[in-house]
Formats: structure tokens, sequence, C-alpha cells
């Protein structure tokens, strides 16, 4: 049956959410650029081994754990005269340049120190643009239906970056540039999109509610959020719908290449599909969302994602016509797994602010996001040194035995299978549906209507007198 809201949403004009969504597109780019390209890259042409790859990525993602509370804690906190979140994108969007050219434009011979450092301070500059940007969503779209129609816009504007990435190699093949310069320029392309995309973002109005009494930052604060049951199945959600796509990215150049028999550029082609079909997987999932609920609908498309990568090995080597289809159907199912999770998280925090009387949205963005990067770590850190122990060798010319080939199969087919259906049953029984948040949103609205109207940060340069709450709990 289908979850029919008590009330209209108030829909935001798509005009503002195009231009919010924009910063959507480079982050879409960078995620696909550095989990299937950047690792085979350095492996392929710059000599770095397996094992130090391996190793890098999960010691920065180890390290980058600490970051995150630190950064929701702090983003929570924050009131500058250009207004909350709209100051962290213009702090994350140059570090994230800094580090993109000294990654994608690395020279040959770098050891793990290069590759460690660098990547702790990409991390930080997307952890602190896409934190920011997540929680600057709930927070502009506050009702149930409208999180879902937000985030399918921002779902779907990462797709258009994934898919103007994944088109630069071939773009790259056809003007006959190597392998290597396709991976540069994609690095160059990234770098162009993201001062555009900030400032683009920085144009939407930001609405700034007082700040809540007592300490900035307290332990209690994260325990009672770790401790929340719907956080804790979100979070286990969300490792686990990392950790299978990850997995599958990690592995999908060599997998397509060495154990099914394409070419470098169909296994490009045939993820072009895979992502192209996010652009309508994502705003499908939305809207599907609004009629049957978010956690039915992300449980039907974990589903159906699992059966169809199924039937990869029974796709003829070779075929890219028979391969188009469940690309186009792994990837059309796969747009609405983050989509979904980051709107839950928006009614979750909700209901925190309601029961705690205080707002954490950013710490609850930056606690789930942990459980995004632990299983980035290992998607990586697991999958890389597991094939080495399996005698497969990745460098280019290599010649694998049966045996290596086999254990490639097995690993890119089984691990998303197990973690993507992990998933999706982490939401079996959830409680938190358009009926009960709409009883939420009415108490919210009633506290928020006793204390006077949060100031609204229009533009760059403006500076809102921002109310402060005494420990009265009233405005001070």
């Amino acid at each position: 049956m289908s979850e029919a809201p008590p009330s209209r949403d108030r829909r935001l004009p798509l005009s503002l959410v195009f231009g919010f969504a924009s910063l959507s597109v480079p982050l879409g780019a960078y995620a696909v650029a550095v989990a299937v390209y950047l690792p085979a890259y350095f492996a392929k042409h710059l000599g770095v081994s397996l094992a130090v790859i391996g190793g890098a990525w999960a010691v920065v993602r180890l390290i980058d754990l600490v970051v995150d509370p630190i950064l929701g804690v702090a983003m929570d906190r924050t009131r500058t005269r250009l207004g909350r979140y709209r100051a962290w994108m213009l702090l994350g969007g140059p570090i994230m340049m800094a580090a993109t050219y000294a990654l994608f434009l690395a020279p040959a011979g770098i050891g793990s120190i290069y590759l460690i450092g660098w990547l702790l301070v990409l991390y930080l500059g997307t952890s602190i643009l896409g934190l920011g940007h997540s929680a600057w969503a709930a927070t502009l779209a506050p009702e149930y239906n409208e999180r879902s129609r937000v985030f399918g816009v921002l779902a779907a504007a990462g797709v258009v970056g994934a898919v103007a990435v994944l088109m630069i190699p071939i773009i790259a093949d056809g003007m006959g540039l190597s392998e290597a310069k396709g991976v540069q320029a994609q690095g160059w392309f990234i770098l162009g999109l993201i001062p555009l995309a900030v400032l683009l973002t920085a144009r939407t109005p930001e609405k700034l509610l007082p700040l809540s009494p007592g300490p900035a930052f307290a332990l209690k604060d994260y325990v009672r959020l770790l401790l929340k049951p719907d956080l804790l199945r979100l979070f286990l959600a969300q490792m686990s719908l990392t950790m299978g796509p990850g997995w599958m990215s990690a592995l999908y150049l060599f997998f397509f290449t060495d154990a099914r028999g394409y070419s470098a550029e169909q296994a490009s082609i045939l993820l072009l599909v895979y992502v192209v079909a996010g652009v309508l997987g994502a705003p499908t999932t939305a809207f599907v969302a609004t009629r049957f609920g978010k956690h039915k609908t992300l449980m039907a498309t974990t589903t159906a994602y699992s059966l169809a990568l199924c039937t990869v090995m029974l796709v003829p080597k070779g075929s890219v016509a028979w391969g188009l289809p469940v690309m186009l159907w792994c990837g059309f199912m796969a747009a609405g797994f983050d989509l979904m999770i980051r709107a839950m998280l928006a009614d979750v925090a909700d209901e925190v602010r309601l029961e705690q009387g205080r707002e954490q949205i950013s710490l609850i963005y930056a606690l789930n996001s942990l459980g995004a990067k632990i299983a980035a770590a290992f998607a990586i850190g697991v999958t890389f040194p597991l094939l080495g122990q399996l005698g497969y060798d990745a460098a280019a010319g290599a010649v694998n035995t049966p045996e290596a080939i086999r254990s490639l199969e097995i690993a890119f087919i089984a691990g998303p299978i197990v973690f993507v259906m992990l998933g999706g049953a982490c939401l079996i029984g959830w409680r938190l549906d358009s009926v009960r948040h709409a009883e939420i949103r009415i108490r919210l609205d009633a506290h928020d209507a006793q204390y006077a109207e949060a100031p609204v940060v229009e533009s760059l340069g403006t500076e809102p007198a921002i109310p402060v709450l005494a420990p009265d709990g009233k405005p001070g």
C-alpha cells in the first residue's frame, strides 16, 4: 500500500533546486574517477604496487574517520555573515582542487607517503563539500516527500558528472591519446568544475536556525546518536550499500577486460551505460518513494540490483550488445541507494531535534558518512591485496592463470550481491514513514514558531542578525 502524507508538501522552485544541485556534478565525477580509474592508473602507469595502493586507501580512510564528526560538530555550530554551509563550501572547494591536481597529475615513482598525504587532503575537501551539501539540502527541504524530490535531483546531477567524466577516456581514445592521458584529462575536467559549481551552489538562500544552548562538543552527543536504533540501522545500510558498488567499482576494469574479454574502451562504454541509467533511475526512485515510502523503495531497488548482477556471467564474453541491458538495469537500481539513505537521515535528524531539543543534522550526516568511508576503505583496501594474494597480476600486459581469473570473477560477483542485499535488509520494519514524519514536523514547526523568524542569507555579503538561544531556551 502507498503512504499518503496528511498534507501537501511545499515545493521548492526547480530553478533553485537545479542551482543548488550543481555541486553534485563535480562530486559525482570525482566519485567515479577516484573509485574506478585512479587506483588502476597508479598500478598500471605509475608502477605503484597493489599492496601500496590498497594500504594507502585503507590508512587514509581510517585516519579520515575522525575528521567527519569534528566537521559535523563545527558545521552545526557555525554562524557567519556568509551563512553556515555556504562558508564551508567556499573553504572546501580550493582544498579539493589542490588534491585533485596532485593526484591526477602525479609524477612517476610516487610512494605511499605521497599517496597517503594527498589522499588525506582530497578526502578532507570532499568531506567538507559532501557533508555541507547534504546537511544544507536537508534544511532546504524540511518536508518528507520534498526531500525525496530534492535528493533525487542531487543524485541525478551527480550522475551527470559521472557520465561526463566517463566520456573523457572514450573521447581521449578517439583522439589517439593514451589511457594515462585520459585519466589526467579527467583530473583537469574536475578541476574546472569545482569553482563553478561551488559558486552556483553558494547563490542558494540559506535559512539560519538559532544556535542551541549548551557546549559546542560533548561525548554524550556521539553516544546518544550512535545508540539510536534508526541511525544505527542507516549506518549499517550505508556501509553495506557503499561496500557493494564500491567493491564492484574497484574490480570493474580488471573484471571486464581480463575476465570477460572486453577492451578498455568497451568496458568504459558499458560503465557509461551503467552510470547514464542513473539519470532516469535517481528521479524515478525519488518519485516512487513519494508513493510507497523511502524504506520500501530502497529495499525493492537493492533486490532488483542483486538479481540483475547475477546475470553478468551469463553474458557472452566480449558482447557489448548483451552486456548493455544488464548494466542499464543495475545502474538504474543503484542510483537510488545513496539518495534514499540521505533523505531518510534528514527525517531522523528531525526526530532527534524534537527529542533532544538541539539541531545536530551535520553531525548525523558526519557519523553516517563514517559507514561509507569504512566501506570505501575496505572496498579497495581488501580487494586489491586479496587479488594479489590469489595470484592476480594487475600490471599492463601481464598474463594471468585461469585460476587467478576465476578468483577475480568470484570476487566481482559475490561481494556486491552480499553487501547490497544486507543493506536492504537493514530497513526491514522501518517505522519513520510519511505519517510519523508529518507529526514530527508539526511539533517542530510549532516549537520554532515561538521564536523570531530565522534569518535568511540571500546572497554573498549579507549579514543577518542571528538569534541565539539563552540557557532558558528563549531567544537571547
